[in-house]
């Protein structure tokens, strides 16, 4: 029973490393990727759909992507959706293809980025301590229902801390890399 609790408090704990590792892949940085663009939308005959959903996006170079919609009626939809995503980004139609160059990052707009990327690595630990707390309950309802000794309790607490530890420094070393790569130029 507690190797189950602490093994359903790892998975869990893993599963929140991983959304955090999504959401910072949104965070921009100066080098194009093709997630830049995951959270545009396109009305796709009067569907809303992802932008991967309805073109293929591409990385020219460093700087530039390039969307080639899999139907031509869409590019001035795709145009338009980037534009109104937020992102500042400012596509650039070219036939059947739209080239999305990347401004670069200044100083003030990466310090803004590690802000949000703080945020959310403050969002992942919190989600952590939560799974942690979680299990620790469920431990001690198992000390409570005489299922398990005092000590039994006390080693499956120490290794459920353990194991909160360990994805804590997974997500602080995340969140270095992730802000390294920011102040990068």
């Amino acid at each position: 029973m507690i190797n189950d609790i602490k093994n359903d408090a790892d998975v869990r704990m893993k599963k929140s490393i991983e959304s955090l590792t999504k959401e910072l892949g949104k965070l921009r940085t100066g080098r194009a990727h093709p997630s830049i663009l995951d959270q545009v939308v396109v009305d796709y005959y009067g569907t809303p759909t992802p932008l991967n959903q309805v073109a293929s996006v591409s990385v020219t170079d460093a700087r530039t992507l390039t969307v080639t919609p899999w139907e031509k009626p869409l590019v001035p939809v795709i145009d338009k959706a980037i534009l109104t995503a937020n992102l500042g980004l400012n596509p650039v139609t070219s036939g059947s293809n739209i080239r999305v160059p990347l401004p670069p990052l200044t100083e003030e707009r990466r310090r803004d980025l590690i802000k949000v990327m703080r945020g959310e690595g403050e969002q992942g630990r919190i989600a952590v301590r939560n799974i942690r707390r979680d299990a620790i309950g469920d431990v001690k309802s198992l000390l409570k229902d005489k299922d398990i000794t005092e000590d039994e309790s006390r080693k499956a607490e120490d290794d459920i801390q353990k194991i909160t530890d360990k994805n804590i420094a997974d997500i602080e070393k995340l969140l270095d890399t992730k802000e390294k790569d920011l102040m990068e130029i």
